[in-house]
Formats: structure tokens, sequence, C-alpha cells
């Protein structure tokens, strides 16, 4: 017996009508109607929703060779967790949470990107004379400023990731989403399309023009120090709104994608083991830091130190990569 056939004996032995069990299962009467005439297939969520409901293993559902009886006599498997019911109100909460949080976290990183901005042009001032200060003077101050900054951005993030931790079930557990929740978010996610695309469109050529202030400066003397921390500066101003942008859009768009269980946050993905790839990068990116700074504090070359921070970017890609591959073994 095929799935279609099951899902139309199941369901008439409930006594539920087509319209029914769509309610149940948060999905339309037209999805129900064409996987009960075996026009298209539901997916792992409703097959393990549909094994719950009607009392049967996933196995009698996807095995056509397996009898109600059969699966009768199997012994139940209790190893996959129990579904968390999502409501509307808490996926309303959870998607409003999540766009406050991109644009603190999108502000942050952009706060990060251009604290050392100050430094470098009051260091290049003092080097060159430009102002009637010394090069130790000036980084001085830059160095507090760029500190000043680094904790505004901190302060952005810590109550906003704070807020967000009572939604991590979301990336680690199976979720039941309420009737009307799966519309909802997708109706949401389908408005918000246009603008995440522009957003990401504008964001990767303010990144990749952001260099050009840096070559023309560069070009004009290439032995003026004071030009060259101008340029970077200007690199660093420009490129912090292209990161902006493309942050943002990538958390909004991630939480449609925890809310309806897609990619990364797939039901499979959810059931294998615990990703560590992210721990591996917090590490990879706490000791990428620490030879910065160590780097730049010994030799004071804070114009020329910034390079460790692009290359770390560039390599970031592989390490991640890498991880990656080494998980799935």
């Amino acid at each position: 017996m095929i799935l279609a056939d099951k899902i139309i004996e199941l369901r008439k032995k409930s006594g539920w009508s087509q319209e029914e069990l769509a309610e149940k299962l948060g999905v339309s009467r037209q999805s129900v109607s064409k996987w009960e005439g075996a026009q298209s297939t539901p997916d792992l969520n409703r097959i393990l929703q549909m094994s719950e409901i009607f009392g049967v293993s996933t196995d009698y559902l996807l095995k056509d060779d397996i009898t109600e009886a059969d699966a009768a006599e199997e012994t139940p498997d209790d190893t996959l967790p129990p579904l968390r019911p999502v409501s509307m109100e808490e996926a309303n909460d959870f998607l409003s949470s999540n766009n406050s949080y991109a644009l603190k976290t999108a502000a942050a990183v952009l706060l990060y990107i251009i604290s050392p901005i100050c430094m470098l042009l009051l260091g290049a001032a003092g080097e060159t004379k430009t102002l009637p200060i010394s090069e130790d003077l000036g980084g001085g101050i830059g160095l507090a400023v760029m500190i000043v900054i680094a904790a505004i951005a901190t302060s952005l993030l810590i109550p906003a990731g704070s807020r967000m931790k009572k939604y991590e079930y979301l990336e680690k557990e199976c979720i039941d989403t309420e009737y009307g929740v799966s519309g909802m978010a997708k109706e949401k996610r389908e408005a918000y399309e246009p603008l995440r695309l522009r957003h990401l469109v504008a964001g990767v050529a303010l990144c990749i023009i952001s260099a050009i202030p840096m070559i023309l400066l560069m070009a004009l003397d290439d032995d003026n120090d004071m030009l060259g921390a101008v340029g970077m500066c200007c690199t660093l101003f420009i490129s912090s709104f292209g990161v902006f942008l493309i942050v943002r859009s990538s958390i909004i768009s991630g939480g449609f994608k925890k809310l309806l269980e897609e990619e990364d946050f797939s039901r499979e993905k959810k059931l294998r083991k615990a990703d560590s790839s992210s721990v591996v990068m917090t590490v990879y990116w706490a000791i990428a830091v620490s030879i910065y700074l160590a780097v730049s504090f010994a030799s004071h070359c804070w114009g020329q130190s910034w390079i460790i921070l692009a290359v770390a970017g560039v390599l970031s890609a592989a390490v991640s990569a890498v991880t990656s591959l080494l998980k799935k073994q």
C-alpha cells in the first residue's frame, strides 16, 4: 500500500475529513487532497506529525511493503524527540524580536569596523605633523575612542542577544507550528524578499567599491602616510555600510528559515549531532583578533596590520568548509 492510500485509510479510521486533518497538520485542505491523490508527497515535518497523531511509525508511512499489522508488532521508536509547539503569538513575537536583533547586530558590526578610524587618522596626523600632536598621543587618543566605540557596539549586542536566547530552541528542537503560522511566515518572507535582494546587492557592491578610495589616494602618493591613512579610513567607512546591509538581511532571512525549518534549520539537520562549527569559528576569530592586536601593539603599525583581519576573513570561509567536511566523516 502506498503512502497516499495509507493517509486515506488512517484519516477515515480516525473519522476526520480532509479539512480536519489539514487543520491538525497546519496545511491547506488542497495539500491533503494532493497527498491522497498521490500528486505530491508530504515533507518530513508532516510525516512525523502524521505518525504522532495517527499513532503509527514513520516506517509504516514511508515503506510500501509494511502493513499496519506489521507496524503494530514493531517496537515503537521512542528516539525521536517530541515536537515543540509554536503558537501564532509566539511566532510573531519571534519575528519582531529577530528584526530588532538584526538591526542591532548589524549596527554593532558597523561600529566595530569603523572603530579604528580615529586612531588611524590621529596616528598618521601625528606622524606626518599634520596636527600639532605626537604620534603616540594621537594613537593613544584614537585607541581610547576605539575602545569607547567598541563598548557602545557591545552594549547593543548583549541585550539583543539575551532577548533572543528564549528562541534558541528554534535552532535545535523540532517544532510543531500552530495552524496558520507557516502561511504567515511564508507571506512575510515573500513580502520581504525584494528588499532583501536589494540590500544584498547594495551591500556586496559597497564592499567591492570600498577599496577604490584607498587605491586612488595611494596612487597619488605612495609614500604619504596621511593619504594612506585617509584612504584606509574611507575603505573602512564604506565597507562598514555594506557589511551592515548584508548582516541585517541575512539575520532577518535566517529568522524565516528557523520558523519554517528550512536549509540549516531543517528537521533532518536538527536530528543530527549538534553542529560544532560555531564553536570552532568563535575560537578562530578570537585567535585572529588576538594576533592582530598583539602585532599592532608590538609594531605600532596599525596602518598595515589591518591586513591580518582581512586575511582572516578570507580564510574563515575555508575553515568553515573544512569543519563541515570533518563533521560529516
